[in-house]
């Protein structure tokens, strides 16, 4: 059991770690990339107002004005090297895609013909803007023509990606660390949670041997005192001492069952014959409750399991059936091989509609969905308990499935059993 709470505590909070790594490394990344698309994007614009060439600037610093293009040019990038680092061409189509013109003076790896196929491609498309390899784009109308200005990103697209790789590396590095210290960790935080519930179920266990010898004394004496003759007080008496000892018997199971390696005799076992030497046994009591009760038994499906745990599992299921379904109300049992597993369903009508959030609850001790779970019924409400503590001792599932006024209880059990 702590085993898998331990489990459970590493890969919630490696889940957790992953979570928040992702949305770091995705985050900056993102924005990097944006920034690098942003900045072609204005260039790309730049080039476009004035025919596919970076504006005259003056760099001498004299007092001619500059064009609108150029003073934004100049605050866009604050950069007057900005048309020198720059690598683009253009290609200039009339409105049927024949080309014009193609400029290629700023860009040593691309020739015409191959600037030409790209102004093709995108002429032929619906973008605008886009990228064709590591070259951004965009398409405008110039007069009755169009003209295609194409900007190289290969280095910052490259170094966008080499980031890329670096923060990916160096998260699943640090999530290795984050792994090796909340692996050697867990144990610590999940240790007095452990040795808690391990005093618990000493406490249940030494408890309830002790409370057996009272509880046997009382009943020895009440039948001494019914030997006399008729006696209320001592019949009921007798009554509250043998449901008391039968809860304590109960919850001794549980505890045994609970533990992490769980003391079951394990042997190759027909459980198709308990399934139907329990179906017989309450059959009459069906009966007698105006109840109906059928059954679906595969024959001979063998596995290797505690068969007494197994029986005990199985008149649960159709004890809680019995007791939980309204007059005249009808129960179904199943058991049938599938693939590698054994499948056993009950499906019985109740009182009233259950929830999800009460069947998240049905195999908490001593839990009553409503007034109809009440001890009149003459459970202890830990049967579903002992259900649930059997099925996982086996390696098994245990499914509550609510069904407007009925309730489907699935278990899967695997062939090959621990």
């Amino acid at each position: 059991m702590f085993r898998r709470l331990r489990f459970r505590f590493i890969l919630i909070a490696m889940l957790s770690v992953f979570i928040v790594l992702g949305v770091i490394v995705s985050g900056i990344n993102v924005i990097s990339y944006n920034r690098a698309v942003s900045n072609a994007d204005e260039i790309l614009l730049l080039l476009a107002k004035n025919e596919g060439r970076f504006p005259e600037m003056d760099m001498n610093g004299s007092d001619m004005p500059e064009p609108p293009e150029v003073r934004d040019g100049r605050n866009m990038m604050h950069s007057p090297e900005l048309a020198y680092e720059s690598r683009f061409f253009s290609v200039l189509l009339d409105q049927n895609g024949a080309i014009l013109n193609i400029d290629t003076g700023r860009i040593a790896a691309i020739d015409q013909d191959t600037a030409g196929e790209y102004a093709l491609d995108v002429f032929g498309s619906n973008k605008t803007r886009g990228f064709v390899s590591d070259y951004r784009f965009l398409k405008t109308n110039e007069g009755s023509n169009v003209r295609i200005v194409f900007y190289d990103c290969g280095r910052s697209l490259d170094s966008f990606r080499g980031f890329l790789k670096t923060s990916i590396y160096i998260s699943l590095a640090g999530m290795t660390v984050i792994f090796i210290l909340i692996f050697l960790s867990s144990g610590r935080i999940v240790r007095p949670i452990a040795a808690s519930y391990e005093k618990q179920k000493r406490f249940i266990t030494d408890a309830g041997h002790e409370i057996k010898t009272p509880l046997a004394i009382i009943n020895a004496d009440c039948d001494v005192i019914l030997s006399d003759g008729e006696n209320t007080w001592a019949e009921d008496i007798k009554s509250q001492t043998k449901r008391l000892t039968e809860l304590t018997n109960d919850l001794i199971y549980l505890a045994k069952m609970e533990e992490d390696v769980p003391a079951l005799s394990l042997q190759e076992t027909d459980i198709s014959r308990i399934a139907e030497d329990s179906v017989s046994s309450f059959t009459s009591m069906f009966i007698t409750s105006d109840k109906t009760l059928s059954s679906s038994i595969e024959p001979g499906i063998i596995l290797n399991c505690d068969a007494k745990a197994i029986r005990e599992l199985i008149s649960i299921l159709l004890d809680n059936a019995l007791k939980y379904s309204p007059e005249k109300g009808y129960a179904d049992i199943t058991l049938k091989r599938y693939k590698k597993t054994v499948k056993l369903y009950v499906v019985n009508d109740t009182k009233e509609p259950l929830s999800k959030d009460d069947c998240e609850h049905l195999t908490d001790r001593f839990y009553r969905q409503d007034k109809s779970r009440n001890s009149s019924t003459g459970g202890h409400g830990i049967g579903l308990s002992i259900a649930s503590a059997v099925v996982s001792a086996h390696q098994g599932k245990l499914v509550f499935e609510p069904e407007d006024r009925k309730l489907k209880i699935k278990i899967t059990l695997p062939l090959r059993s621990a």
